[in-house]
């Protein structure tokens, strides 16, 4: 057993060992990337934001015309049996639904309907230790070459693997996506930028993936009373930030200290970076002991 993938799985409809389980070649998933998936993290055995994940998982099955296969209690119910089983306290949680597998390799959605393949599995979550958080991380920027549908959660991915690959071969730990000289999000996160103290936040459009994170970002900002815009962010803007972070269900809130090889402010990480992750803390250990 991989120590990243704990056992058992789950796979249409059964909890079995990962050595037992077994996709068809002719998946479409595997022949056009043809799905969704979600990465929903826990801590302390409870899924966190498990319902806004699922929500987003609703969504982008709708967006590509793909009927949700399971209801959505059902659907909570693989997620709990699966954190159950694993060892880990703290878990990311995957799930992956695919159009199925046809009888042949044809574009068109198969007609009449297969069943679609529903994988879910737990991992360990591993978010950035307290060293990595107070050195701080680098970035590159690369032009977004991605579909105009970024706001769907899809398993076609290749654009994001490959602005990731280019930041992991000059050491850094994300690319930063520039579509029209503004600001999308990261390969893998979402971007935030503070500049005078006002923290910016790209706007939820069609080319940006409406992070979970994210919206956390947004609600902790407005109940502490951080001065926040949610606007488009020119490049010129992100390149003159005081602080620039990351964000994900696994990176938490991340501070970014170069770009592009130049220091992002005074380049280490910010003051707000660092009040913002506590705000998180504590509000993810406030919803943990209400769960």
């Amino acid at each position: 057993m991989s120590p990243y993938v704990a056992d058992p799985i789950y796979l249409n409809g059964r909890f079995l060992p990962l050595a037992e389980a077994g996709v068809s070649p002719l998946d479409r998933g595997f022949l056009y990337g043809d799905g969704v998936y979600e990465v929903i993290p826990v801590y302390s055995r409870r899924a966190f934001r498990l319902d806004e994940h699922l929500a987003r998982l609703q969504a982008t099955l709708k967006g590509i015309a793909l009927p949700n296969p399971l209801p959505l209690d059902a659907w909570r119910g693989v997620v709990e049996q699966l954190i159950a089983a694993a060892p880990w306290d703290d878990q990311s949680i995957y799930l992956q639904v695919t159009r199925g597998a046809d009888n042949k390799r044809d574009h068109a959605f198969p007609s009449p309907a297969v069943p679609p393949t529903v994988f879910a599995y737990a991992g360990p979550l591993v978010t950035p230790d307290a060293a990595t958080r107070a050195s701080g991380v680098a970035a590159i920027t690369v032009p977004d070459l991605r579909w105009s549908r970024c706001d769907l959660k899809v398993i076609s991915l290749l654009p994001n693997v490959l602005a990731r690959q280019l930041a992991v071969a000059q050491g850094c730990a994300e690319a930063l996506l520039i579509r029209d000289g503004y600001l999308k999000e990261g390969a893998a996160s979402n971007i935030f930028v503070v500049r005078d103290g006002v923290l910016l936040a790209p706007p939820k459009t069609h080319l940006m993936l409406p992070g979970i994170t994210y919206d956390v970002i947004l609600e902790l900002a407005e109940r502490h009373g951080q001065p926040l815009e949610i606007r488009e962010i020119s490049e010129a803007e992100l390149r003159g930030a005081d602080e620039v972070w990351m964000t994900s269900s696994t990176k938490e809130v991340l501070p970014i200290v170069t770009l592009d090889g130049r220091p992002v402010g005074s380049g280490v990480p910010g003051p707000l970076a660092a009040q913002m992750w506590q705000y998180y803390q504590d509000f993810k250990n406030s919803v943990m002991r209400q769960a």
